[in-house]
């Protein structure tokens, strides 16, 4: 579980690891494309929602990204949730890094932040960084 300067927790994990242990979620963003959703989505029966992102790059639709962020971290305040991709760290570490923005640590030093709390590999791409300090911008 990370635990952001504003309070809120998140878990972070690995769809293609064993399930951490604890109780399920209440509600999940899940990062991939079809192809995981098809291998790895079966196991989710909470409620949940999906962004089309593919493994080391960007999402395909960055708005429904940005606005479904701001949604979990909203969640995150009276609900337990995660957010998850194949791995664990490129994409769901980006995401991480979104809502460590959301929570007051400034946009610099998000992924930073991210890798000292949540894992060291965290934001794995130039451009997954790069979208974490455009994400700050384009906050509505």
């Amino acid at each position: 579980m990370v635990r952001f300067p504003d309070g809120v927790e998140v878990r972070g994990r690995g769809l293609g690891r064993p399930r951490p242990a604890g109780p399920e979620p209440d509600f999940g963003l899940y990062l991939g494309t079809s192809r995981l959703r098809r291998k790895h989505g079966g196991g989710i029966t909470w409620p949940h929602e999906w962004v089309t992102w593919p493994d080391f790059l960007l999402p395909a639709n960055p708005r429904d990204a940005r606005e479904k962020i701001k949604a979990l971290h909203e969640r995150a305040k009276t609900e337990t949730v995660e957010v998850a991709c194949y791995g664990g760290a490129g994409r769901t570490g980006t995401v991480l890094a979104c809502l460590a923005i959301l929570s007051g640590v400034p946009a610099g030093e998000a992924v930073d932040w991210v890798r000292e709390n949540y894992d060291e590999r965290a934001v794995e791409t130039p451009w997954q960084r790069g979208w974490v300090k455009s994400y700050a911008k384009r906050l509505d």
